[in-house]
């Protein structure tokens, strides 16, 4: 096995891994801190996605797409949770899951009517595109190599939010006891408006990176999002870090399992065998690792018990 393989299948890991932790990251804001489980969340993905696209395609301009769909995806998340959510914190998760169920087809739809049924493309910059030469001879896509920066960056910003900043302690107090800051002054309202923004505009980025590999297309959000789960139930609910760590191990195995299982089967098995079930194991491995982690730490890896 080649050296060079891993190395890169390891970075293609990685970035998977980057871009699970902008969706997962924002999922388990919303979660810990308003107690709400949001099915919708991949919609915003899809609408930063689409957003980047009409704007650079318009603009020709990569890093307006990216302002655009940041932009497009805070907005959406903060208008949906003052007309919609906003009235189910009281309500159990069942009517949660309904109604932003409800709200996938609505948003799912809408995108359809304003932009077509036809994929849309984005472009990778000239200034990012082609191979880098990295040490040990390894040619890797730049682009690739700068969605990890970013993702990195975006979660160092995170940490540095939550854990340095007034509105991050506001929110950590809202996730341990949103009853008592309400009583101390604290708008819950606006901040969970903010949190809700915050965690689709991060959905929104990864929409819009990914789409410059991918192309955009109405429903793309869906599969996203049953990862994203995976990752903060393996994480643990509420934490930041848990959804680095989990992104990253579910991006790694993911990535991994796909390429190597069926290398591993081919040393004793015929070729169309071995192909068959290392592809099937590798679709699982994910949830193996889940159940995995769930028998040693039923919270997740940081989840706390209460």
């Amino acid at each position: 096995m080649s050296p060079i393989l891993v190395i890169e299948q390891v970075l293609n890991g990685l970035q998977s891994g980057v871009m699970l932790f902008l969706m997962a990251a924002g999922l388990t804001l919303i979660f810990g801190v308003m107690g709400l489980i949001n099915l919708a969340h991949g919609a915003l993905y899809m609408i930063g996605a689409f957003a980047a696209a009409a704007v650079a395609g318009a603009t020709g301009s990569f890093l307006l797409g990216l302002v655009a769909a940041l932009t497009a995806s805070a907005a959406a998340g903060a208008l949906i949770e003052a007309s919609v959510l906003r009235r189910l914190y009281g309500r159990d998760h069942l009517d949660q899951v309904l109604a932003t169920f409800a709200l996938i087809l609505i948003l799912s739809e809408g995108t359809r009517w304003l932009f077509g049924s036809f994929p849309l493309y984005l472009d990778i910059p000239d200034w990012l595109s082609g191979p880098v030469r990295l040490p040990g001879g390894i040619r890797y896509p730049l682009y690739r190599l700068a969605i990890i920066g970013i993702g990195l960056l975006v979660a160092l910003g995170l940490f540095a939010l939550i854990s340095r900043t007034r509105i991050g302690i506001r929110i950590r107090a809202g996730e341990a006891d949103r009853e008592m800051i309400g009583a101390l002054g604290v708008n819950i309202s606006v901040l969970y408006t903010l949190v809700f923004a915050l965690g689709a505009a991060l959905a929104g980025l990864a929409g819009a990176l990914i789409g410059a590999i991918q192309s955009v297309q109405v429903g793309m959000g869906e599969p996203v999002m049953i990862l994203a789960f995976v990752v903060i139930v393996i994480g643990g609910i509420g934490s930041i870090r848990g959804a680095l760590v989990g992104a990253l191990l579910v991006g790694l195995t993911d990535t991994l399992g796909r390429i190597f299982l069926p290398m591993l089967f081919g040393l004793f098995m015929e070729p169309t065998a071995a192909t068959t079930t290392g592809s099937a194991l590798a679709s699982m491995s994910i949830y193996i690792l889940m159940a995995a982690v769930l028998l040693v730490k039923p919270t997740g890896l940081y989840g706390s018990a209460g």
